[in-house]
């Protein structure tokens, strides 16, 4: 092969070399504009136009137990956030979903159950676009009250949550005074009774082996002003709820104002009845903001 051909050739290769990298790296400009970031609720909630639904959920559960609303109110268009309780004091609980809750721009229906009732209270204290709260057999404190304080048993009896029924274990707490704290769990053998009644025996079962135990400093600590007092407020009365007393949950849905819904069922009515959970945070999309 001649010197010129030689030199044809090596030019030729170097020419090709660079439209097909060019080539390359347009297609992987192209593709990463295409796999853009996913979008945020709140890009969501922009696009649809409707409120980003977010829930909390309580003691001896986790974020899965509202899997069924959210595939429901997802095929309905709404956007959705599950918020991991870390169920560790009251005021420090309250300032993650509040964390949470920055990341919307647009409005927002704040569902609590339980425990996460009494995190919502003070969680949506001072967010403006929260439009309603939802509380689902749940706590509704006043300002100074605990969950272990609002509603006194000799008054509100039926509970089955208990030291019959619990186990506590000590913990270290940085939350807590003196930095130890204990955890409180329900007892396998009792979890069904006590939270799940209407749930199948199997299910029952995996709750109780996953559930997330609460700290007694999240139990004793005191709400701070309530942001039912300003928000507009639906309530979900589990009238066969063996945890929270069903006179005691209306006795603080009637104080807070809210519009007040019944359904039959066990304290997990997040697993046994997730229409009835729709149903009302829907009536709260409708009728707020």
């Amino acid at each position: 092969m001649s010197s010129n051909l030689r030199r044809s050739t090596a030019v030729n290769w170097k020419r090709r070399t660079v439209t097909i990298t060019a080539g390359l790296l347009g297609l992987v400009s192209v593709g990463t504009a295409a796999a853009s970031v996913p979008p945020t609720a709140a890009d969501r909630a922009a696009a649809s136009g409707r409120p980003t639904i977010v829930f909390v959920h309580g003691a001896f559960a986790d974020s899965t137990g509202w899997d069924a609303e959210i595939s429901r109110l997802q095929r309905l268009g709404y956007p959705v956030l599950a918020a991991s309780d870390p169920l560790r004091g009251l005021t420090g609980d309250a300032d993650y979903v509040r964390s949470i809750l920055a990341t919307i721009s647009g409005p927002i229906v704040l569902v609590g159950h339980s425990y996460g009732g009494a995190v919502i209270t003070n969680a949506a204290r001072g967010v403006a676009n929260v439009q309603a709260l939802v509380y689902v057999g749940a706590f509704v404190p006043d300002k100074g009250e605990s969950i272990a304080t609002v509603l006194d048993p000799n008054t509100y009896p039926g509970s089955l949550l208990g030291a019959a029924t619990t186990d506590v274990r000590q913990f270290p707490n940085p939350a807590a005074p003196g930095g130890t704290d204990a955890d409180v769990y329900i007892k396998s053998a009792d979890f069904r009774s006590v939270f799940a009644a209407d749930v199948r025996a199997g299910t029952a079962a995996r709750m109780a082996a996953t559930q997330r135990p609460l700290s007694l400093t999240a139990e004793t600590e005191p709400s701070g002003s309530p942001a039912w007092k300003t928000v507009p407020s639906w309530d979900l009365i589990t009238l066969n709820d063996k945890a929270v007393p069903p006179a005691g949950q209306r006795f603080m849905a009637q104080r807070a104002h809210a519009h007040i819904e019944t359904v039959n069922s066990s304290h997990a009515v997040m697993v046994s009845h997730p229409d009835a959970v729709v149903r009302i945070v829907l009536e709260a999309v409708e009728n707020s903001g």
